[in-house]
Order: structure tokens, then C-alpha cells, then sequence
């Protein structure tokens, strides 16, 4: 059947541009948290733990739909899947807006945890209506943008919140949102289906990997109290470890898994993964770590600033982070994709060695944070887009489902593990962590960025003619 249809629509630049407006006004919303946590935790209330899990309920949900709308897209067209999956993000978007407490902004960011399945529905879109060479810099382009969007509303979000109020920050990049997929939506032509299997969704793997994450997040924010409670610890961990054996054995028997571990198989996507992940953890652990730092009391040994004024100190992290897609996209092609992933590692590593040695003054932070946004911009561009132009045009989606599943949950290992430093590193009557424990999430985050090398240097070059 499908060799009856017709070929797909070649787009032009106002359908691409529409696809780059999409991936910043999810970006923004996807990052309004971060930078105004401190102010989030006093007015609603929450301990560290409860910041932590907020700042991760997004991306657990990323996790999971990810896959499921990789393979949505690739069987029965990219766009068709797009617009639902921007349907609930808007209304995730539009509940976190109108929270009155902090179950019902959970809730909201569980919705808006689609949005994380909006990327690889774009590369589909891109690579059916785009030659190789134009579907690469496109790629590269949507994915860069994806960033400097995170960036934007990093720095907005504070000034909002403050200025307006906390609900104003979640509402004007939902409306941003719902503007986007209008536009998408009316400039984008449909794709056909790219595949004709009737294999539905793969239920007992989604519940597994849910509860694989869940527990697994559950494990990371308890390891502090290890003394206090080891044998809920220690049930967590076995139960960790049946749902991760569970849901790796349904997958291989699965005639259509979530997750196709065949295709994690493949050492370009596996290889990608697995930097990918090591990369986010890394960035999540300064992402998290320093607007807490920025926060601490100027009595005690920080800076004592207002959600307005952390995101101002990271507008150097937004340039970094919104040059970083193209620098990427240009030195693959110029130099390979290893070698833009070599860099960005040292440049990450340094960065945040250098933080754990220095962090005195504001401009220390200033700038080890915009090397770490450049570095994560440099190295997940060059590694999903490596991973999207290395397999079949119909694999598309699950491959970089893969790269972008390990993302979000590098990611939210990364904040787990630098709130279970903190906590752990908080006197007891005390609601400040020692400086210590900033330096020991700096060091820890540096030394598993600057192992990934040893991954990155198997990696093939890369280099197109």
C-alpha cells in the first residue's frame, strides 16, 4: 500500500522555521524550574527532596514518551503524532500555570513531560521533506534552538515570576506553545506513514520502564538517609533491579518493543547513549547545583540572590548555549562529529573542575556556566544528529528516541544525585548546605564527565565530504 503514495512535499524555510519556533517556546517552558527553585521551595513550602522530584517529574514522563511517540511518528506520520503530543503539553502547561500547590504542579509537569517526544517527531518531519545534506543542517538547527530556548527561559523565568507571579512563568511559554503548533500545524504538510505494522504499543514495557525510573529516582533521593532506613534502601534496590531485568526481557521478546534494544545495539546509537548520558548528568548537576549556590545567604559563604538576579547571571550561558548548535553543526562537518564530542567533554570537564576549585565570586560562576551550556550544546547536538543521519530514514525516530531517552534521564539522575549531595551535606538544624557539598557535586560531576572520554575517542569520525 504505501508504495502507492505519493512521494512527500519538499518544505521550505517557513515550515523549518516553524519547526525552530516549536522546539524554543518547549524549550523555554521546559526550563522554568531550574533557576526559580529556591523561590519555588518557599512559596510551596517544599524540602529539598520535594524540589528535586519537581525538577524531574517532567522528565520521567519525557522519558517514557519519548519512545512510544518515535515509533508513533515513524509508523503513521510525523506531524499527526506532533500536534496531539503539543495538545498535552499545552494543557500540562495550562494546569502548572494555575497551580495552587504542589501536587497539582506535579500533575502539570507530568503533562508537559510530552514535550519531550516533540524532537524526534521533528527530525521525522525534517528527514521525510528534506534532501541528506539540507535534513542535517536542519536537524542541527531545531536541536540548537531546542537549547538556547531551555537558555531563554532560564533567564526569563525568574524576572517573570518575580515581576508577575510564579503562574505567569509557566503561562507565557504555553502560550508560546499553543502558537507554535498553530503554526506548524498550518505549515507543515503531512507526511505518509512509514510504516504498515498493526503491532499496538507495548504496554507491559511502558509500565516497566516507568517503574524502573520511578524506583530508580526513588533510590537516588533516599541514599542520603541510608543510615537511617537501610532495609527500605535495600528493598528499593531489588525492586530497582526486577523492573530493569523484567522490562529488558519483555523488550527482547516484544514484536514491538517500547525500546528496540537491537537497535541500542548498533555501536553508533549505543555509543551516542551512553555520552549522552554521561554528558547530561553532568550538565544536570550545575544546572541544579548553582542557582542553589547563587541562593545560599551572603552571611554564610553565597551570594543571597533573587530569582531575577540568577537569571541574569546566566545570560552568558544563554549566548553559549544558543551558539552552540551551529559551531556544532559546523565543526562536524569541517572536523567530525568525534571530534566536536572530544571538545565539548574537556571544555565541560574543565568547566566544572573549575567550579568545584573556584567559586568565589559571581563571574566564577558566570563563566563556568556558560562553558558547561556550550559544552552540552556542542556535544548532544553532534551526538544526535550523528545518531539521526547514521541509520534508515524509517528508523529515524527510535534511534534518536534512544539518544534523547538516556538525555532526560542522565538528566534526572544528575539532579537526584547533586539534591542527595546537598541534603547530605545540610548540618542537622541547619537549612543551608556546607560549602563542601557544592564542591563534592563539582568534583563528582567533573571526574564522570572526563571518563566519557574514553568512550568518545571509539567513536568514528564522523567527517562528511
Amino acid at each position: 500500500m504505501t508504495a502507492t503514495l505519493a512521494p512527500p512535499v519538499r518544505i521550505g524555510k517557513a515550515a523549518v522555521g516553524a519547526l525552530g519556533m516549536l522546539a524554543v517556546a518547549t524549550g523555554a517552558l521546559e526550563s522554568v524550574v531550574a533557576p526559580t527553585l529556591p523561590l519555588l521551595q518557599r512559596e510551596l513550602d517544599m524540602s529539598t527532596a520535594e524540589g528535586a522530584l519537581l525538577s524531574i517529574m517532567l522528565l520521567i514522563t519525557g522519558a517514557l514518551v519519548t519512545p512510544v511517540a518515535g515509533k508513533l511518528g515513524d509508523r503513521y506520520g510525523g506531524k499527526r503524532i506532533l500536534i496531539r503530543l503539543m495538545a498535552v503539553v499545552s494543557a500540562g502547561g495550562l494546569v502548572s500555570a494555575l497551580a495552587p500547590n504542589l501536587p497539582v504542579l506535579l500533575l502539570g509537569q507530568v503533562l508537559q513531560g510530552a514535550m519531550v517526544g516533540a524532537l524526534p517527531l521533528s527530525f521525522i518531519l525534517v528527514r521525510k521533506h528534506l534532501p541528506a545534506g539540507e535534513a542535517k543542517v536542519a536537524i542541527g538547527m531545531v536541536s540548537g534552538l531546542l537549547v538556547g530556548g531551555g537558555m531563554t527561559g532560564t533567564l526569563a523565568a525568574g524576572p517573570v515570576a518575580e515581576g508577575l507571579s510564579r503562574h505567569w512563568m509557566f503561562a507565557l511559554p504555553t502560550i508560546a506553545v499553543i502558537g507554535a503548533t498553530l503554526l506548524v500545524n498550518r505549515l507543515m504538510p503531512h507526511d505518509p506513514p512509514g510504516r504498515s505494522d498493526d503491532a499496538g504499543i507495548d504496554w507491559p514495557g511502558l509500565v516497566l520502564l516507568s517503574g524502573t525510573l520511578v524506583t530508580l529516582m526513588l533510590v537516588l533521593a533516599l541514599a542520603p538517609d541510608i543510615a537511617s532506613q537501610p532495609l527500605l534502601l535495600a528493598a528499593l534496590i531489588v525492586a530497582l533491579a526486577a523492573f530493569a531485568t523484567g522490562w529488558t526481557a519483555v523488550e527482547r521478546r516484544a514484536a514491538s518493543p517500547m525500546v528496540d534494544l537491537r537497535m541500542l545495539a548498533r555501536p553508533a546509537v549505543w555509543k551516542s547513549s551512553v555520552l549522552t548520558f554521561v554528558i547530561c548528568v553532568g550538565t544536570a548537576m550545575a544546572v541544579h547545583l548553582l542557582p542553589q549556590l547563587f541562593a545560599v545567604p551572603t552571611d554564610e559563604y553565597g551570594f543571597g540572590a533573587s530569582a531575577t538576579e540568577i537569571g541574569f547571571f546566566l545570560l552568558p550561558g544563554v549566548v553559549a548555549a544558543s551558539l552552540a548548535g551551529p559551531i556544532s553543526g559546523i565543526g562536524a562537518r569541517r572536523f567530525g562529529s568525534r571530534a566536536v564530542v572530544t571538545a565539548g567533554i574537556v571544555i565541560m570537564a574543565v568547566g566544572l573542575i573549575a567550579l568545584a576549585a573556584v567559586h568565589t565570586e559571581v563571574w566564577h560562576l558566570v563563566i563556568g556556566k556558560a562553558m558547561i551550556a556550550l559544552a552540552n550544546g556542542l556535544c548532544v547536538t553532534a551526538l544526535v544528529t550523528s545518531t539521526a543521519t547514521s541509520v534508515d530514514q524509517s528508523d529515524t525516530g527510535i534511534a534518536t528516541s534512544l539518544v534523547l531517552v538516556t538525555r532526560v534521564v542522565g538528566y534526572a539522575v544528575g539532579v537526584q544525585v547533586s539534591a542527595a549531595i546537598l541534603t547530605a551535606g545540610t548540618p542537622s538544624g541547619s537549612a543551608v548546605p556546607a560549602e563542601s557539598a557544592f564542591v563534592t557535586g563539582f568534583v563528582i560531576a567533573g571526574a564522570v564527565t572526563a571518563l566519557s572520554l574514553l568512550v568518545a575517542r571509539t567513536m568514528s569520525k564522523g567527517v562528511k565530504e
